[in-house]
Parts: C-alpha cells; structure tokens; sequence
C-alpha cells in the first residue's frame, strides 16, 4: 500500500507566469480547491513538496499556480511530472471504494481459488472502471468492476476475488 495518492499529472505550462495545466486522476477535479500542497514526482525522482498558490479550472482541466515558480522557462521543465498528496489528506472513500493505488499490485484470485494473476491497471470508462489483471506469459484479463464479478476486495491482504463470468477468459 503506497503512501501518498496522486491527484494529476502536469501537462504542459499555461501562460507565461508559471501556471501549470493539470489532468486530474483524482475522480473529483473540484478536489484541488481543497489541497494546499502537492509532492512534484517527475521520472521517479522527487522535485519536492510545493505549495498550491491557485487554482483554476477550464473543461476538464486544472490549471495550478505552484509557489516558486513564476515563468513559462520555470514550469516547462516538469512537463509529464506527476502530482502526490499524502493519504492523510486524501478523500474519505465510502464502503466498498478503493484508491486506484490500493488496487495496483493486488493478487487476483477466483472463487473457487485459482489464481489468476495480479492488477497492473484501473482504466476508468465511465460506466464502471476495469480491472487489467496481467497473467502469466504477460496476457492481460480485463475484470469489470461491477459486484456481480468482484466479490471481495482485500486491502490488508492484497487480494481480490473475482467470480469470473462467462465469456471473460475468453475475450
């Protein structure tokens, strides 16, 4: 179980004052009002933990004023950085939901036992997210995450159990 959460990835600089356009993966982009801090990780390296001086929103992106920066030469450098808060201050998840980073890594196993492999991806479509399981010899499963095939989610554990239905192992 990691730690911190990410809340968005930066994108690309937004003007010339050090503004940065963020795709949130947070399910809720208003979420950033409320966070005063993010922790900047840029290739896996830490860049450092920067206080949110604006927010802005436009469509379905956020555009961050950072503190500490304060021109287009600053901001282009953290192109592809992904943002982090700590899980402290993540939102309050109601019964039955799950940080995308709880379910990454998670042995997935069947009712009846078998293991099927482990989560490598959430993809959210909307409707519902789906599981990608990666299997042995590297082939994917896609789970969708509806109660009728993801029985029980393990978090302590890291295990999921799925009852597959028909037609899934086939796809």
């Amino acid at each position: 179980m990691t730690t911190d959460l990410r809340v968005g990835v930066i994108i690309k600089p937004h003007g010339i004052k050090g503004e940065v356009k963020v795709y949130p993966t947070t399910d809720s982009p208003l979420r950033f009002n409320e966070i005063t801090h993010v922790n900047i990780i840029q290739q896996g390296r830490a860049i450092g933990d920067v206080k949110v001086a604006g927010v802005k929103f436009f469509k379905d992106i956020v555009i961050l004023k950072l503190k500490g920066y304060n021109d287009i030469n600053e901001v282009e450098a953290l192109k592809g950085a992904e943002l982090y808060i700590p899980r402290e201050e993540g939102a309050e998840l109601e019964d039955g939901e799950y940080y995308i980073a709880d379910i990454i890594g998670m042995e997935v196993i069947t009712d009846d036992g078998v293991r099927l492999g482990t989560v490598k991806d959430v993809m959210e479509t909307g409707a519902n997210d789906v599981y990608v399981v990666e299997r042995e010899g590297g082939k994917e499963l896609l789970l969708p995450a509806i109660k009728q095939c993801i029985l029980d989610t393990d978090i302590d554990e890291n295990v999921m159990t799925v009852h597959l239905m028909d037609g899934l192992l086939e796809l």
